[in-house]
């Protein structure tokens, strides 16, 4: 074990004041695999496939909508974040729920470079889920790029599954040419 595995965090409901590092954590990833999509008349068929060279992904800040950090948006929707041992923000995840479908949505999460492999995101989506059922969520859901495989490997390993595909979300963005993903799990 590294000095590096060996960092304990802290992980709490966001405060206005942890708005600026939520909007300048690093989200980017670099991948050597994407998820090609091929739509069917009878659904979808993913595959993963190499990609040479290795694709980097840096999101543009444009495409979040800047509401991340604020702590206490609401009855129905939280950030929550992870510091580490310095106080540093090392990750947050942002989720809200619907009533009506009883659906708890992870809008966003993200872990700085960093941390990433040493159970932030894990934890930070323990801390959903935990959300999840305060508010009697039966499903937890998200969306991701289908370029994004190491996301996509990490929410297999926490219990979601493929349950979607929009071909044009990402149309006339930064993103074009990526098809959205969603995944669902029941809710813990």
């Amino acid at each position: 074990m590294t000095a590096a595995d060996d960092t304990r965090y802290r992980y709490r409901t966001a405060l206005p004041e942890d708005a600026p590092a939520i909007e300048a954590l690093d989200g980017s990833f670099t991948t050597g695999t994407v998820f090609r999509v091929t739509a069917t008349l009878e659904g979808f068929v993913l595959r993963e496939v190499p990609v040479e060279p290795p694709l980097t992904k840096v999101f543009p800040e444009d495409e979040s909508d800047g509401d991340e950090g604020d702590g206490d948006d609401g009855v129905n929707s939280r950030t929550f974040v992870a510091q580490d041992s310095s106080g540093t923000l090392a990750g947050f995840v942002t989720v809200s729920y619907s009533a009506w479908n009883r659906r708890l949505t992870i809008e966003d999460i993200e872990v700085a470079p960093e941390h990433r492999g040493k159970g932030v995101g894990r934890a930070l989506m323990g801390l959903a889920t935990e959300f999840a059922r305060e508010r009697g969520a039966v499903h937890v859901w998200l969306e991701v790029t289908n370029i994004n495989a190491p996301a996509i490997h990490a929410y297999q390993r926490m219990g979601f599954t493929f349950c979607g595909l929009d071909t044009t979300l990402y149309d006339g963005t930064p993103s074009q040419g990526e098809q959205a993903l969603y995944m669902s799990m029941p809710c813990p």
